[in-house]
């Protein structure tokens, strides 16, 4: 193995309020607290095993605005060797196509790269579509929603669960993968391994060192837009219910009206 790439990204934090930014529609990215997204620490764990049982490097790649680098660190303070920091104003906007092409041709710039790894989906935009994009673009062979996987005699193969059941699949290398919240724990990073992410090396890229045209990305350029948006409704009062001595009984009607039992 010489080369696993990990696609990463930095998202609003669940436990913070989300917005979106007036006008546009696009999500507020500064007005909540940023971290890397706990299936992408999943999927950099899952290249980390692979590279301890049989070698190579692991690079992390981030398409993203300077406030990413904080992700790229927490990355490399797993594990991870090194990254590529996709970082163009440009890209703002874009939808899951334009994502996909933008990062598709920074893969074209690493060299050694025999395997993609990245999450299912993000928790901001809930597509689940980029590893598969990216696998038709880059012509390779995919295996989606994996939940086990190992790399033996240049194939990789495991367990792929879906609501419709759980299927052994297997693909040559290179190939694209992507994980799902079964496939492992990812390890928390060391004293030590936060110090050496500081001095790991940090490739920072812009559209037109990969290639790729600002007419072919971006909100102006997207095949879909958000056109108005309403905020979710205030959080409504409970029911309260007084026990005296049908409580119980009065609990259960609730949740028989509610359809939850």
């Amino acid at each position: 193995m010489t080369n696993i790439v990990v696609l990463i990204k930095q998202v609003p934090d669940t436990y913070s309020e989300r917005k979106l930014t007036d006008g546009d529609y696009t999500l507020d990215r500064e007005a909540a607290d940023a971290v890397l997204d706990e299936i992408n620490e999943k999927a950099v764990e899952q290249a980390l095993q692979i590279k301890e049982a049989h070698g190579g490097e692991v690079t992390v790649l981030c398409a993203g605005p300077d406030r990413a680098t904080e992700a790229i660190r927490k990355a490399l303070s797993m594990g991870a060797d090194k990254a590529v920091h996709l970082n163009d104003e440009a890209l703002h906007g874009s939808d899951v196509v334009q994502t996909s092409w933008a990062l598709a041709n920074v893969l074209g710039t690493i060299e050694g790269t025999e395997l993609v790894i990245a999450g299912n989906e993000a928790t901001d935009g809930r597509m689940g579509a980029v590893p598969a994009i990216l696998a038709e673009y880059l012509g390779l062979p995919q295996l989606t929603h994996m939940r086990t996987l190992e790399i033996a005699d240049g194939v990789a193969k495991g367990e792929r669960e879906t609501d419709e059941g759980i299927f052994e699949v297997e693909a040559t290398l290179p190939c694209v993968v992507s994980v799902g919240e079964k496939i492992n724990e990812p390890r928390f990073p060391s004293f030590k391994g936060i110090m050496a992410a500081k001095k790991k090396p940090v490739e920072s890229l812009t559209l037109a060192d990969a290639g790729v045209e600002a007419a072919q990305v971006g909100k102006d350029n997207a095949a879909s837009s958000v056109t108005s948006a309403s905020p979710k409704p205030p959080r409504a009062a409970g029911e309260k219910v007084t026990d005296e001595g049908e409580g119980g009984n009065d609990v259960a009607k609730y949740l028989v009206s509610q359809k939850l039992i």
